[in-house]
C-alpha cells in the first residue's frame, strides 16, 4: 500500500449534485471522500450556515415563490436562518453559465441552505474543511474574519466535531486568529489568481516578493511550524512549488481538479491530496496509482 492520500469532494461533489447541500453531502458520502469542502457565511442572526457566495447565487436559487432570483442579490449576513429556510438551492438554473460548467447535475428540489451544525449532524466523523469566507476587498459583506472563526469553532465545539474539523480561507486574517487563539486546529491556506494578483489585500499585507517571490514559503512563514495545508488553484500550479512546499513541512492540495488527466498528473507528481467536484473520477484515478480508496458512507 502506497502513502495516504486525501480525496475532498468539493462543496460535496458539485458536479453530480446540489453543492453545499445536506443530500448533496449524503450523496457524496455514498461514493467515498475522506472529507467534505464546504463554505461558511453567517446569518444576521449569528448562525453559521453553508454557503458559497457572501450574497445569494442567483445561477442556483429560487425564492419563496419559485422564481429564479433578480437581482440586487441579498446578502447572506443581512438574512436571518429563518430568511434564508424560504430560499430552494436544490437545482441548476437552466441556461446559466453553471448550468453549462455541470451538465450531469441531479437536482434535488425543496433543498434549503443547510446549517453548519446541521452538517456535521448529519456526516457521522467525516473532516470538514470548513472555508471562512470571507472577502477582503468586500470588508462589509460578511462578519470580520475573527468573528466568524469563533462563531465555526464555536459550532464545532457544541457538535464534538472539533476533532474533525480544518479551517481553511484566502483571507489570512481569519487564519491568523485562528493560528493565535486555536493552536489544534488544522489549518488550510487558499491560494488561487484572486489572491495572487491582490497578495496584500488577501494576505493582510504580505507579498510573495519578500520571500524572494516564494509563495510556499509565505505559506509556511504563516503557520509557525503548525500542521498546515497548502491548497494551489490548478491553474498557478507547479511541481517545483509542491517540491518546495513539501520540503518546507506542508502538505499541498490543488483545487479544483476535475480533469483525469490533470489527476493522473498531480499524483504522479505526489501531492498529498485533492480537492474535486468529481470525486468518482478521482476515485478512478488513485486506483491507478494504486491508493487505498476512502470507503462509501
Amino acid at each position: 500500500m502506497q502513502r495516504k492520500f486525501e480525496l475532498q469532494g468539493h462543496r460535496g461533489a458539485r458536479a453530480l449534485f446540489p453543492e453545499n447541500t445536506l443530500p448533496g453531502f449524503i450523496a457524496t458520502l455514498a461514493i467515498g471522500v475522506d472529507g467534505l469542502e464546504l463554505d461558511v457565511a453567517i446569518t444576521a442572526d449569528g448562525v453559521p450556515v453553508v454557503c458559497h457566495n457572501v450574497d445569494l447565487d442567483p445561477d442556483v436559487t429560487r425564492g419563496p415563490d419559485g422564481a429564479w432570483l433578480a437581482a440586487p442579490y441579498p446578502l447572506v449576513r443581512s438574512l436571518t436562518l429563518a430568511d434564508l429556510r424560504g430560499y430552494d438551492v436544490g437545482r441548476i438554473k437552466p441556461g446559466s453559465l453553471t448550468a453549462s460548467r455541470f451538465p450531469d447535475q441531479h437536482p434535488i428540489d425543496h433543498t434549503p441552505i443547510p446549517t453548519l451544525a446541521e452538517v456535521f449532524a448529519a456526516t457521522g466523523t467525516t473532516v470538514i474543511q470548513a472555508e471562512l469566507k470571507t472577502v477582503p476587498t468586500r470588508p462589509d459583506a460578511t462578519v470580520a474574519p475573527a468573528v466568524m472563526a469563533d462563531l465555526v469553532i464555536a459550532c464545532a465545539a457544541a457538535c464534538n466535531a472539533l476533532d474533525r474539523l480544518d479551517i481553511r480561507s484566502f483571507d489570512f486574517r481569519g487564519l491568523r486568529h485562528m493560528h493565535r487563539t486555536y493552536p489544534t486546529i488544522p489549518l488550510t491556506y487558499l491560494t488561487g489568481p484572486t489572491s495572487l494578483a491582490n497578495p496584500t489585500v488577501f494576505w493582510d499585507g504580505v507579498t510573495a516578493d519578500d520571500f524572494g517571490g516564494s509563495v510556499p514559503r509565505v505559506i509556511a512563514q504563516e503557520t509557525g511550524g503548525r500542521r498546515a495545508t497548502w491548497a494551489p488553484h490548478l491553474a498557478t500550479f507547479t511541481e517545483d512549488d509542491l517540491r518546495e512546499a513539501q520540503s518546507l513541512g506542508l502538505r499541498v492540495m490543488p483545487w479544483t481538479v476535475n480533469d483525469p488527466a490533470d489527476m493522473a498528473r498531480f499524483i504522479a507528481w505526489g501531492v498529498d491530496g485533492l480537492c474535486t467536484d468529481r470525486p468518482d473520477l478521482a476515485l478512478g484515478a488513485m486506483a491507478d496509482a494504486g491508493f487505498e480508496l476512502p470507503l462509501p458512507a
